[in-house]
């Protein structure tokens, strides 16, 4: 049984469908990691020219897949209820497998540095327990507008 579901998940951070990019949260310690999954079908909006013949999810999408999984980790803090975290870099990103349809992508993101609103996460996504994809990934957490 998951520990946090879409909704619960959207009660985090502002993602919506269809940039929402996990399903449910595993395994959570505030401020530190999070491991969510993502179950990758052919009903993704992304596939239709991600490659009609040989549909490929974006790297990029992965990428942000473990972007809003660090975000959760970070988000779940209770000083940074209804904060954003903004992507402030990417170092490192290796894509070591394509991810299709079908696959179940296994997010793991842990934050390494933080230093007031800023922080580094090390980001892993795994399919079958082998390694898709990895890099690090720098954040900056900041007021969500209209909460002023």
């Amino acid at each position: 049984m998951s520990l946090l579901n879409t909704k619960q998940i959207m009660e985090i951070i502002p993602h919506r469908q269809p940039f929402l990019l996990i399903d449910t949260v595993e395994e959570l310690e505030p401020g530190v990691k999070a491991v969510a999954r993502k179950c990758v079908t052919y009903n993704e909006p992304f596939f239709a020219g991600h490659f009609p013949a040989e549909p490929v999810m974006p790297g990029v999408l992965i990428i942000e897949a473990l972007a809003q999984t660090g975000a959760v980790a970070i988000l779940s803090k209770p000083e940074n209820k209804g904060k954003i975290a903004f992507f402030g870099g990417i170092s490192q990103a290796k894509f070591k497998r394509k991810v299709v349809p079908g696959d179940v992508l296994t997010l793991e993101t842990e934050i390494i540095k933080a230093k007031g609103p800023i922080g580094v996460g090390s980001a892993k996504a795994y399919v079958d327990g082998k390694l898709a994809v990895s890099a690090e990934l720098t954040f900056a957490v900041s007021d969500a507008e209209g909460s002023k």
